[in-house]
């Protein structure tokens, strides 16, 4: 029997020590936040919405979850998260047909929106991570598997599976020199990630990251959203009431030039509004990342009088008439409805940060966006390869607008770039999938 050393020794007993201290002051910090939820719960839908989901989480498990069946839990924070993971979900269950798939989320905006999917056998809320609810969803679960997608780092769940040696697996994680695994103050974080069996990263700068603080079960595999956007593609439906707005691309019919701007913040507006209302030949279909009443009443005056909503046409086919602008007042249309657009503008850039880009290049058109994108390695790769521009203010769009207005060519240069780079990075779940279960060997 080998004698471990004395530095071996020491980093036990370090180990330990920062087990007992982390795991009580955690776990604390998750009942605290609970009990805000509750509190909260009086006055914030969101927080109601939550608290009430997850009173109801024991009896959905008892529910639908089967002794006897073979369970590979996959959890999502929220909707993007959701998609995110959509395509790797997808492959399991056509490709293992003998495993049931367990759906949890976090974030009302994901569960409200997916509690009926098909791909999963059971969808439901993740149980706050105190040690006590860790313990009984596993055992009722009883998972073969666990997989995280992106931004997922339970310390309880993480360790509860290592401790039971259930394999657990992080997939399209990306990671920033910013993010605390990697500060000083909180680099004890980064012991969480050592409880993965596998962390399967989106680029080789995560993966060195990463192997600086000593985490070396990483592989790179790429974005499966990539996937996702093609898999959109390809089952595109028709939106009538883009097809009466604006016509089809290669229709005699179509209007000469169509604007997208999804996932618009009146911040957005601010930078495209002069220029909508100046260039009259063209037609735009703005998508708000949100919307109300009042938000919409405000969208209405972005160019006075020229403006109808998708669910007025839908009422009345004849409200688009003699409109250069449509807004789009309900969910789940804009992936499909860039592939009516010859630009797209993709908001968020000018508040916390740009949203889903890969959307509308799929499409191969070019892609604008707002500064504040440095979290995403698309953005960065885009832009580098003239698919992507970033535009500062108010001139800057204008002036990169009116290039894709009065020249066709670069319009579908940087077009053809940008669908070329979508297909380029496709095939991370399979990747993914592979090495999940060891095919191939």
């Amino acid at each position: 029997m080998r004698i471990p050393s004395f530095k071996e020794v020491r980093g036990l007993l370090a180990e330990g020590v920062r087990q007992l201290v982390e795991q009580p002051v955690y776990s604390a910090g998750i009942s605290a936040y609970r009990l805000g939820v509750r509190i909260a719960s009086f006055r914030n839908p969101k927080a109601k919405k939550l608290n009430e989901g997850q009173k109801g989480i024991w009896k959905c498990l008892d529910a639908s979850i089967s002794p006897g069946h073979r369970y590979i839990w996959i959890h999502a924070a929220s909707l993007g998260e959701f998609e995110q993971g959509r395509p790797l979900i997808e492959k399991i269950k056509r490709e293992h047909p003998e495993y049931k798939i367990l759906l949890t989320f976090f974030s009302p905006s994901g569960y409200e929106v997916r509690k009926d999917y098909e791909g999963a056998d059971c969808v439901c809320y993740l149980p706050f991570d105190t040690p006590r609810r860790v313990r009984k969803f596993l055992y009722k679960v009883n998972p073969e598997m666990a997989i995280f997608v992106k931004y997922e780092f339970w310390r309880n769940y993480l360790h509860e599976l290592w401790r039971r040696q259930i394999p657990t697996y992080l997939v399209s994680a990306v990671f920033r020199p910013d993010q605390f695994f990697f500060k000083k103050r909180s680099a004890w974080y980064g012991h969480w990630l050592k409880w993965y069996t596998k962390i399967f990263v989106q680029d080789s700068r995560s993966k060195d990251l990463l192997a600086r603080i000593g985490v070396r079960n990483v592989e790179v595999a790429g974005d499966t959203r990539f996937d996702r956007v093609t898999d959109i593609l390809n089952a595109r439906k028709a939106i009538p009431e883009l097809d009466a707005f604006v016509g089809q691309k290669g229709d005699a019919a179509r209007s000469p030039f169509v604007m997208m701007f999804g996932s618009s913040w009146p911040a957005d507006e601010a930078v495209y509004g002069e220029w909508l209302r100046r260039r009259t030949q063209v037609k735009a279909v703005i998508a708000p990342h949100e919307f109300d009443a009042e938000r919409l009443s405000r969208l209405k005056e972005i160019v006075p009088g020229e403006v109808a909503l998708m669910s007025e046409l839908r009422d009345n086919p004849a409200a688009g008439e003699g409109k250069r602008v449509l807004v789009i007042d309900c969910f789940g249309l804009l992936s499909s409805a860039y592939a009516y657009a010859d630009v797209a503008y993709i908001g968020g850039g000018f508040g916390v940060s740009v949203h889903n880009m890969n959307e509308a290049a799929v499409y191969g058109i070019p892609v604008m966006f707002g500064p504040e994108n440095s979290k995403f390695i698309e953005a960065q790769e885009l832009k580098t390869l003239g698919g992507g521009i970033e535009v500062a203010d108010a001139s800057s769009f204008a002036r990169n607008a009116d290039r894709f207005l009065f020249d066709p060519e670069e319009l579908a240069k940087r077009g053809r770039w940008a669908g070329e780079y979508i297909r380029e990075k496709t095939g991370a779940s399979g990747r993914i999938l592979s090495a999940l279960f060891n095919q191939g060997k």
